[in-house]
């Protein structure tokens, strides 16, 4: 497909708005089948496709990028390119689960900020898997997109992420925040009522490369600490299982920094649960707290945080027009996400702009987002 072929002009049988997706509480919980509380939000990657009556070309084109490549169904490989082994490993997923594909065009744009931590993978995995789901008529469910999304990422692109990205890029409804039971996939969904607040990210412009590595890692440790207490508590199949009396028996048989790692996941479920009540009630101070209480056990903890991230927190601590911050991601770089009244929300902006030049030399960049709902198809 050539670079000259714009969005605008591309002819398309389908057409898909895949959104990113926030995640107000519950951060590295979803592996270890506990509890999150995500929904999609109002900035989206949008994907068009057509077949090209081949049998196994496929090009794809991003407009974002300005880049294009092919592969060819028969010999699906790993390209060097990282955006692009997002949409070959869909295909390969989407192929390896029995499903008949043949050549398509897709083109791409996005308005999702890359490397922000809003899941702008999840959003092209499951908006080109649902997307070729119409397409080629697979009867795939919304369920088995998720699914065959989450294992792409496994498999192609080497990132052992939990579910939670992929659930909330398809499963979202406008206006509401996502109770999600990682375990079970049992969801509930809760009015997005922050009465006189918005939702603001605010992007700290920084990507350390720690994050991936130290990603799978955290992983590993969690794991780590439920094969050691299921030695004697076979019971136990994952920190979901492990409350706080149990883990304290085992403090002293888990080394180094598992006990902490597993210590805060313990902690943020029950803190998640507490935050879905919060905003039931309307109590904001209760939630914002809550948010607060979340991002010291990851930065103290889990170790996931980075001083980029602390800072736009703790600026916020002393602000009673922010009830609550916390870093949002996998961590070392991307975004805090804040609640924060919206007629101060300017105001807060440009004093923060001002504080984090001075410190990192970097703009951070704000985002205001919306609960939105979750993938969109039209066919033409």
């Amino acid at each position: 497909m050539n670079s000259d072929i714009s969005f605008k002009k591309f002819k398309a049988q389908i057409e898909i708005e895949s959104p990113g997706r926030i995640n107000l509480i519950g951060e590295h919980t979803d592996y270890n089948n506990g509890f999150v509380m995500p929904t999609a939000i109002d900035k989206k990657i949008f994907i068009k496709l057509s077949a090209n009556n081949s049998q196994s070309l496929c090009r794809v084109y991003s407009e974002t990028y300005d880049s294009s490549f092919e592969f060819n169904l028969e010999t699906i490989a790993k390209s060097k390119n990282s955006w692009e082994n997002y949409i070959i490993g869909v295909v390969n997923e989407i192929q390896k689960s029995g499903k008949k594909l043949s050549g398509f065009d897709c083109v791409l744009k996005s308005n999702l900020p890359i490397g922000a931590g809003i899941s702008s993978s999840a959003a092209l995995e499951c908006g080109l898997a649902s997307g070729l789901n119409e397409l080629f008529e697979l009867q795939l469910s919304k369920i088995d997109i998720i699914k065959l999304a989450q294992r792409a990422e496994h498999n192609f692109v080497g990132s052992n992420c939990g579910i939670m990205d992929q659930f909330a890029s398809v499963m979202s409804k406008k206006d509401h925040l996502i109770l999600l039971d990682c375990k079970s996939l049992d969801t509930e969904y809760i009015p997005a009522d922050f009465k006189n607040c918005k939702i603001l990210l605010l992007n700290t412009g920084v990507s350390h490369s720690l994050a991936d590595s130290e990603y799978n890692t955290r992983r590993q440790e969690c794991e780590e600490g439920v094969r050691i207490i299921a030695e004697t508590q076979p019971g136990v199949k994952s920190l979901r299982d492990v409350d706080e009396p149990m883990l304290e028996d085992f403090k002293n048989k888990l080394p180094g920094k598992i006990y902490d790692r597993c210590n805060y996941v313990i902690g943020e479920n029950k803190r998640v649960l507490k935050a879905a009540e919060a905003i039931k009630n309307a109590n904001l101070k209760e939630f914002g707290n809550l948010m607060y209480a979340s991002h010291d056990g990851l930065q103290h903890k889990y170790e996931v945080s980075c001083p980029e991230l602390n800072f736009l927190v703790n600026i916020s601590r002393d602000k009673d027009f922010v009830h609550g911050a916390r870093m949002m991601g996998g961590g070392f770089g991307g975004c805090t996400i804040n609640i924060i009244e919206a007629e101060k929300t300017d105001d807060f902006i440009r004093e923060t702009d001002k504080a984090y030049f001075k410190e990192f030399g970097i703009h951070p960049d704000p985002i205001i987002v919306e609960a939105g709902a979750g993938t969109i198809i039209k066919k033409n």
